[in-house]
């Protein structure tokens, strides 16, 4: 047996014994529970953010929330971000146990009103705390990742998280949709919470002694930054819903644009929206390409619909292509290891973003017809299977055990300002652009514009010598 240790982060972990004659792999020995139960909490936040979309129709006519219909969805978002930055901030306070508990009881709490609602406001107040839940989980999950296994598992590992995203996207809305017709909606959020406590069970026996590695003389509460989080969470909220209104809606969304780019700052890294090298450059590159993927992706089984008259079962294959190369990308790149770096695996997921956004604009343009729109989401999907572990590895890998929470919160933070940034900005080019261009035209060029952009500033991820 040989002592080993984390050779490619400054995490600080805990040292690794593996045998000098087999290297380690998230599946074996004592990884094997924690990796299963880790992903298995993923998988059922992320399963329940998509399969909410099938069951809700039935719950907004079963409750009459039309009127609050919005609001069960942009909830969740906005109370994400607050988890994100508690979370974040706790973990580097007292390790990452007490807020992973904390997580799990609040998104089950959430599960558990929002299944037993009798009312809307019920509900939402449930979608609100499911939100807040999940939010803090996936940080949590993150310093556990760093905690617990040695840097070259970590791109195995995200390679994990990703598919466990990936794979509720193929089986989300059918299996929402069996359960809300054969039992209830009730169901979509009574079934979740049942399974979340067994998910937590396999996870507990690795976490035992990261307590021990909290800082003795623990950094005091950040309250500035939680604050900033709450406004960026109204920000967002804001976002998903100004730009309805007549007249005043897009006014009123480039005032919360400009609030939560205000907002936002003080909850990433020192530089991040100047693009300064290194960590800063990947979490900001990291948000460009979910944003952009994520603001065409919308559009994509709308425009398949709309144009080329598609089923919209025929038209959710792009979105299905997308997801399964997305999938097969993030664990290829698992499986390559430090083979291949991860500076490089984020420039080529990024170029392949942008090729996938440019590609999904040309057939409109040229009105190509649906295969190229295909061709071009499972183009987009493998470039965000190959960015996403990647800049997750990277995040960990330039992080120490005092500033893993907040990194890892900062990086979740992204995904959700980048989504939500390009998400209200299409939304309101969509219904404002039809007068100038085509509506479709004028989302696809935006998100191209923004691949773009993450592809240039990719030149800036490497820190300086």
């Amino acid at each position: 047996m040989s002592m080993t240790s984390d050779t490619e982060t400054s995490t600080g972990s805990t040292p690794t014994i593996a045998p000098a004659s087999r290297a380690p792999h998230i599946l074996s020995g004592r990884f094997l529970w924690i990796t299963i139960g880790a992903c298995a909490l993923v998988f059922l936040g992320a399963f329940e953010s998509l399969a909410v979309t099938t069951a809700m129709p039935a719950v907004s006519l079963d409750l009459h929330g039309d009127r609050l219909y919005a609001l069960a969805f942009a909830g969740p978002l906005a109370t994400g971000v607050i988890g994100m930055v508690i979370a974040g901030n706790w973990s580097d306070r007292r390790g990452p146990v007490p807020p992973l508990y904390t997580a799990v009881a609040v998104f089950v709490a959430g599960l558990l009103i929002a299944g037993l609602a009798p009312t809307m406001e019920v509900l939402v107040a449930g979608r609100f705390a499911q939100g807040l839940g999940s939010g803090a989980l996936i940080v949590a999950l993150y310093v556990v990742v760093a905690r617990v296994y040695p840097g070259d598992l970590h791109p195995a590992m995200f390679a994990g998280f990703a598919a466990a995203w990936v794979v509720p996207s193929l089986i989300g809305p059918t299996v929402a949709g069996a359960v809300t017709e054969i039992w209830s909606w009730n169901w979509v959020f009574l079934g979740v919470a049942m399974l979340v406590v067994p998910a937590l069970i396999m996870v507990i026996p690795a976490l035992r002694g990261l307590d021990r590695d909290a800082p003795h003389s623990p950094a005091p509460w950040a309250l500035g930054r939680i604050g900033w989080s709450v406004l960026a969470a109204l920000s967002i909220l804001a976002l998903n819903v100004l730009g309805e209104l007549p007249d005043v809606g897009a006014a009123l969304a480039a005032v919360a644009i400009a609030v939560a780019l205000v907002s936002v700052r003080p909850l990433l890294p020192r530089g991040a929206l100047r693009a300064v090298r290194g960590l800063p450059s990947v979490l900001l590159v990291r948000g460009l390409a979910a944003g952009a993927f994520f603001g065409a992706q919308v559009y994509v089984p709308y425009l398949l619909t709309e144009r080329d008259g598609l089923s919209p079962l025929l038209a959710g294959l792009a979105l299905t292509g997308g997801a399964l190369a997305w999938s097969a990308t993030a664990g290829l790149q698992g499986r390559w290891g430090t083979r291949l770096s991860s500076i490089t695996a984020m420039r080529v997921g990024a170029g392949l973003v942008f090729a996938g956004t440019a590609l999904s604009l040309a057939a409109v343009v040229f009105a190509v017809g649906p295969v190229l729109v295909v061709i071009a989401w499972i183009v987009a999907g493998s470039g965000m299977g190959l960015l996403s572990p990647r800049s997750s590895a990277l995040t960990l890998a330039w992080s120490t055990p005092e500033n893993q929470g907040f990194n890892s919160a900062a990086m979740t933070v992204t995904d959700s300002f980048g989504s939500a940034l390009t998400l209200a900005v299409t939304g309101l080019l969509f219904t404002g652009a039809a007068r100038l261009m085509d509506p479709f035209a004028a989302v696809l060029l935006l998100t191209t514009v923004i691949a773009l952009a993450a592809v240039v500033l990719s030149a800036r991820l490497s820190p300086r010598p």
